[in-house]
């Protein structure tokens, strides 16, 4: 088999596999009566047979619809959890891209295949079409400035491409369109106006329900409202997205940034905000309820927060096995908080201490060996620390307001670079 045909297959696959499981039966008369019974009375009785059933009035698309459309269910089925899907989704892409490249110059005079092939560009296709649709000089007049703004976004120009694209309204788009539209736009407005960015994602999540172009738009809501302040929308749309899209391959990248996001809060002094924390969190199963509560607890360290790690490390603590890799984990952070808390230190040098070593990956063992550095130069002494080398501690300088900061490991700070280039990836910006 050529390698066209079985890409061919991969594709009528990715469509047989998004189709109900009610659709081979229509496929063969949908219920409806065979002939041979109907010639022996059928048809009222008469001995006639029946009529056949007219076809439905559906225009046949173009193979740019059809393609963009089929991953477009690739795509929805990555925001409900399907890794295999966000595995194919490359080969896919590239499979597409080569399929609409080898296209005739007159194929772009079409309306709907132009949009489809924005549509692909902005969903994860890039560029390339776009540059070859331009060179032919067959894309409509009135769908000039939407690919040239499209290109621009994916060029990054993002003044161009926010005044290009600002010409279209994604409610007069096909439904393809409509909500990748809106994404893009909010992305190319949130510097300059975060305000009319929210609006605009709102509109993509309307446009585009269950799809992930919605939990994309969802995603990038919630942290907008996160750094403008806006704690009820901020804990309305976790909520939302907590149910409904926590299954998402990136909902990863989700949790990661929404754990930064919390250390905001001040767990200390405002036990409203607790309340507030456990009721967002109470949305998802205990075991994903701990490993949040860790990532809010280890945030909580690498920004200074003590009250903030002591908190979501207790919480953790009290969901976690008391062998676990989790509680040693939790341990680890507490421990390593509570040695900058007023008359807290010996508890937790104690407890720093007493964590075993072998139950950490090699980033938790760095964090031990920084803590107790911290906690020997704390004392005045010399750090009580194990055998490995302690990481190099910081300067009172760099901590703020009087905190002391437990230096953050490098395999984290690699760990945090990669997934926000994952995020831009996806995003094509990072509000």
């Amino acid at each position: 088999m050529s390698r066209r045909g079985a890409a061919g297959l991969v594709i009528a696959g990715f469509l047989l596999a998004a189709l109900p499981a009610s659709a081979g039966g229509d496929a063969h008369g949908g219920g409806h009566a065979a002939p041979a019974a109907d010639s022996h009375g059928g048809g009222g009785g008469h001995g006639e047979p029946p009529k056949p059933i007219e076809p439905l009035p559906v225009a046949p698309r173009g193979l740019p619809v059809e393609l963009v459309r089929t991953l477009q269910l690739l795509q929805d089925r990555i925001a409900r959890g399907s890794t295999q899907a966000h595995l194919a989704q490359r080969q896919l892409l590239g499979h597409i891209e080569q399929r609409l490249l080898a296209l005739e110059p007159e194929a772009w005079t079409s309306p709907e295949n132009v949009r489809a092939a924005v549509t692909f560009a902005l969903g994860g296709g890039g560029p390339t079409l776009l540059r070859r649709m331009r060179e032919t000089g067959k894309v409509p007049e009135e769908l000039s400035a939407l690919v040239q703004g499209a290109l621009a976004y994916l060029e990054g120009r993002e003044r161009e491409a926010r005044t290009l694209l600002g010409r279209f309204d994604p409610r007069t788009q096909p439904p393809g369109l409509a909500g990748q539209l809106a994404l893009t736009q909010a992305a190319v407005a949130v510097r300059e106006a975060p305000r009319k960015a929210i609006e605009l994602l709102d509109l993509a999540r309307l446009l585009a329900p269950g799809t992930l172009v919605e939990e994309g738009a969802l995603r990038r809501e919630i942290f907008i409202h996160a750094q403008g302040g806006d704690a009820k929308r901020f804990e309305a749309l976790s909520i939302q997205y907590l149910r409904r899209f926590r299954r998402s391959v990136y909902a990863g990248n989700f949790r990661q940034r929404f754990a930064t996001a919390l250390t905001r809060l001040d767990f200390d002094s405002d036990r409203a905000r607790v309340a507030q924390l456990e009721r967002m969190l109470d949305e998802i199963e205990p075991g994903e309820r701990r490993d949040l509560y860790l990532l809010v607890a280890r945030a909580g360290l690498d920004q200074g927060r003590r009250e903030t790690a002591t908190f979501a490390a207790e919480r953790a603590l009290s969901l976690a096995g008391p062998d676990s890799e989790a509680a040693a984990r939790a341990r680890l952070y507490r421990a390593a908080a509570l040695i900058v808390v007023d008359g807290r230190y010996e508890d937790g040098l104690d407890a720093l201490r007493a964590v075993d070593r072998a139950g950490l990956d090699a980033s938790d063992r760095a964090l031990l060996d920084a803590a107790l550095s911290t906690a020997g130069q704390i004392r005045g002494g010399a750090p009580p620390a194990p055998a490995a080398p302690p990481a190099p501690p910081v300067a009172d300088a760099a901590a703020p307001t009087g905190r002391r900061q437990i230096p953050e490991a490098a395999s984290i700070a690699r760990a945090r670079e990669a997934l926000a280039q994952v995020d831009r990836m996806i995003d094509r910006t990072d509000p």
